[in-house]
C-alpha cells in the first residue's frame, strides 16, 4: 500500500476552492503538491490558502515536474481531454470533473486509455454522494420500486439568466446546461434504473450572450428537455435549466421513480429536502428520514445549505474516495466508463435536436 498520494490540481475556480481543495486537504494521506491556473495571481492565492508548494500556469510543465502521483482536473470542459490524456501518458491517476469530455468519442478514448494504463480514474458526479440521493439508491436496491416504469428527473437553477459571457454556454468550450447539470441527471438515471437505449433531445437558448473578448458566440443551450428509453423498457424524462428563477431555493432538484412495487419521490433544494415513499397497495405517502450513518462523521444532518458539500469532507467519497482507491488499490466509482456513458446520451440528445428524431445508443 502507498502511504501517501501527491496530488496536483488543474483549475482555480470557485468550485476548486469550495469543493476539491477542501476535500483533498482534509485527507491525512493526500499531499497537494502543485496547483495550475492560467491566472498566476489566482493560483498563488489558492496555493497560499491551502499551503501548496508549487504553482504553475501550464499543466504540461506541472505534469512533467515529476512531483505528482495523481491529477485532479477542474477546468472548462474543452480542456478535460488534453489534460487527462497528458496525465495518463505520464502514468498519473486522474480525477476529472463532469462532463468527462466534449464528445463521446473523446470520453471513450479517455476511458480506454485509463484502463490500458491501469491507473485509477474517477468522473466527478457529485450527486451520487449526497446522502438523500444515496438513500434513494439504497431504497431502489431494497425493492421499493420493483420493476421501474418511469424515472423523472428535474434540475433547475438561475445562474444562466445574466446576459454575460460564460464558458459553459460557449459551444467551443462546453455543451451548455445539458453537459453541466444534464450529465448529472443522466448519470443518476443510469445509476437508478440502468442503461439508456434511446434519447430524444429538445434544446433551447433563451439568453443572448456576448462571446469572449467581444467576439461572436457560438451559443450552447441554457435549457434542455430529454426523453429517454431505458434498455429494460422503462421511460424517462430529464429537464435541466440555467434560466429558471428559483429564488432562495438556490437550485431546485426533483427525482421521481414509479414502478410495479411502489413509488419514490425526492424534492431537494438549498432550503429544504423531503424524500417520500408509497408502496403498492398503500394510499398515504410516508416521509422518510435519511439514516444518520449516511452523513459520515456527522451525528445529525447538517444545515441544508451545507448538505451538498458535507459528505465530501466528512466521508471517504468524492476526492477523498479517489485518494483511498489509490492507497488501497481498489476500483473507483463513478469512473470514466460512467462519464463516457453519460456523454453518449449528451451527444445523442444534441443530434436528436438537430435532426428531429430519436437516437439509438
Amino acid at each position: 500500500m502507498t502511504e501517501h498520494v501527491r496530488v496536483g490540481v488543474v483549475g482555480t475556480s470557485w468550485f476548486a476552492d469550495g469543493f476539491h481543495l477542501p476535500s483533498l486537504a482534509s485527507h491525512p494521506s493526500a499531499e497537494i503538491t502543485a496547483i495550475c491556473g492560467r491566472n498566476r495571481e489566482r493560483a498563488e492565492e489558492l496555493a497560499s490558502k491551502y499551503t501548496i508548494p508549487q504553482v504553475f500556469t501550464d499543466y504540461r510543465v506541472m505534469i512533467a515536474s515529476g512531483t505528482l502521483d495523481a491529477l485532479v482536473v477542474v477546468t472548462p470542459d474543452a480542456l478535460h481531454y488534453p489534460i487527462t490524456m497528458a496525465g495518463l501518458e505520464a502514468g498519473l491517476h486522474i480525477l476529472c470533473e463532469k462532463p468527462l469530455a466534449l464528445t463521446a468519442t473523446q470520453a471513450k478514448e479517455m476511458y480506454e486509455r485509463a484502463e490500458a494504463t491501469g491507473r485509477k480514474h474517477m468522473a466527478m458526479f457529485t450527486w451520487r454522494e449526497v446522502p438523500h440521493f444515496r438513500y434513494l439508491r439504497n431504497l431502489i436496491e431494497q425493492g421499493y420500486v420493483g420493476r421501474c416504469y418511469h424515472c423523472l428527473l428535474r434540475y433547475e437553477g438561475a445562474y444562466g439568466r445574466e446576459a454575460s459571457y460564460a464558458w459553459r454556454f460557449d459551444r467551443q468550450q462546453g455543451s451548455g446546461i445539458l453537459g453541466d447539470l444534464g450529465s448529472h441527471l443522466i448519470d443518476l438515471a443510469r445509476w437508478y434504473v440502468g442503461d439508456i437505449a434511446k434519447a430524444s433531445g429538445h434544446l433551447a437558448t433563451y439568453v443572448a450572450r456576448p462571446g469572449p473578448d467581444g467576439q461572436a458566440l457560438d451559443p450552447a443551450n441554457d435549457s434542455a428537455l430529454v426523453a429517454l428509453e431505458f434498455a429494460n423498457g422503462a421511460q424517462g424524462t430529464i429537464h435541466v435549466s440555467a434560466v429558471a428563477h428559483v429564488g432562495d431555493r438556490g437550485q431546485s432538484f426533483q427525482a421521481a421513480l414509479y414502478g410495479e412495487a411502489g413509488s419514490l419521490e425526492l424534492d431537494f433544494d438549498f432550503k429544504e429536502a423531503e424524500l417520500r415513499s408509497l408502496r403498492a397497495g398503500e394510499e398515504q405517502w410516508q416521509v422518510l428520514r435519511v439514516p444518520p450513518e449516511l452523513w459520515g462523521d456527522e451525528t445529525n444532518s447538517p444545515p441544508l445549505d451545507m448538505q451538498f458539500l458535507a459528505p465530501f469532507v466528512n466521508q471517504s467519497v468524492g476526492p477523498r474516495g479517489f485518494i483511498n482507491a489509490i492507497l488501497e488499490d481498489r476500483p473507483v466509482s463513478p469512473n470514466f466508463y460512467d462519464g463516457w456513458k453519460a456523454q453518449e446520451v449528451v451527444d445523442a440528445a444534441i443530434v436528436s435536436h438537430e435532426q428531429g428524431r430519436w437516437i439509438a445508443l
